[in-house]
């Protein structure tokens, strides 16, 4: 989760042993990484990239759009110069901003606002710009695919797509097929999360029913593992992770990947 030389060089070597297709950058700090390095990290070694953030509380779109604006101008930059193909994640926020309070139309239109001028910029860039609905307790602002549905075709940006996880599908949809077919139009990227967001296949996640409603919209975007082993305060926090929920490593790459790679090639999506 440290994107710094050695957590790249690390990061990038253990997804081609493990003849990954993508990585996904948690770029918490964009300034601080070393993109050109990045760059050749990822060139040598065929290996295509993403990234993903939540924003920190000073530059929240929702009372500060503006600053959210410069903070992903720099990340967008970033993206770009290491050679990533897209922005995604909670680009609308922060993980764990919550009010108490239902999203207030202020709130949205400042959202709306952030999110247009960032798309305008990543489109000048060529990167695809993504946003990804987070569960209740992590945010109040969009936590289904219907909601991020409406805020895409409010933005009316062709590059911006929507970003689902299942494990906050899991919480907030009332079917995870349902919020699938929902964003099926604008559905480019999915988080493969168990249930406990620990190994997928040894959850109660209904994995037969993802893959198949994946097929039946015919999608070709991103699959992505995600699963929390090693995580900095800030982000433990914000997902209120307090205990292990793998074993290791190992645990994740050796049973977890196989698993949804199986599940993938059952249903013809690789």
């Amino acid at each position: 989760m440290s994107w710094d030389k050695a957590g790249c060089e690390k990061a990038v070597a253990k997804a081609r042993s493990y003849g990954m297709d993508f990585l996904e950058i948690a770029l918490l700090d964009p300034p601080s990484v070393d993109a050109a390095h990045s760059r050749k990290v990822l060139e040598a070694a065929d290996m295509r990239a993403v990234c993903s953030l939540g924003l920190p509380k000073a530059v929240w779109p929702s009372h500060n759009p503006d600053g959210a604006v410069d903070f992903l101008t720099v990340a967008l930059d970033q993206c770009a110069a290491i050679g990533a193909e897209a922005l995604s994640g909670v680009v609308y926020g922060g993980i764990g901003e919550r009010s108490g309070q239902p999203p207030t139309q202020t709130e949205l239109d400042n959202v709306a606002d952030a999110l247009t001028r960032a798309a305008r910029h990543a489109r000048t860039l060529g990167l695809l710009f993504g946003i990804e609905p987070v569960n209740r307790y992590e945010t109040h602002l969009l936590n289904t695919a219907e909601q991020s549905v409406s805020m895409l075709n409010r933005i009316g940006a062709e590059n911006m797509f929507v970003h689902l996880d299942t494990y906050h599908m899991n919480i907030e949809e009332k079917g995870i097929a349902q919020g699938i077919i929902t964003a099926r139009d604008h559905l480019r990227y999915i988080h493969l999360s168990e249930s406990d967001r620990g190994t997928p296949g040894a959850g109660t996640i209904q994995w037969d029913e993802i893959f198949a409603v994946l097929r039946a919209i015919e999608f070709t975007g991103g699959l992505a593992m995600e699963s929390f082993i090693n995580m900095p305060p800030e982000i433990a926090v914000g997902l209120s992770v307090w205990r292990p929920v793998a074993s290791g490593e190992a645990e994740v790459m050796e049973n977890g990947l196989p698993f949804l790679r199986n599940k993938a090639r059952q249903y013809g999506l690789i």
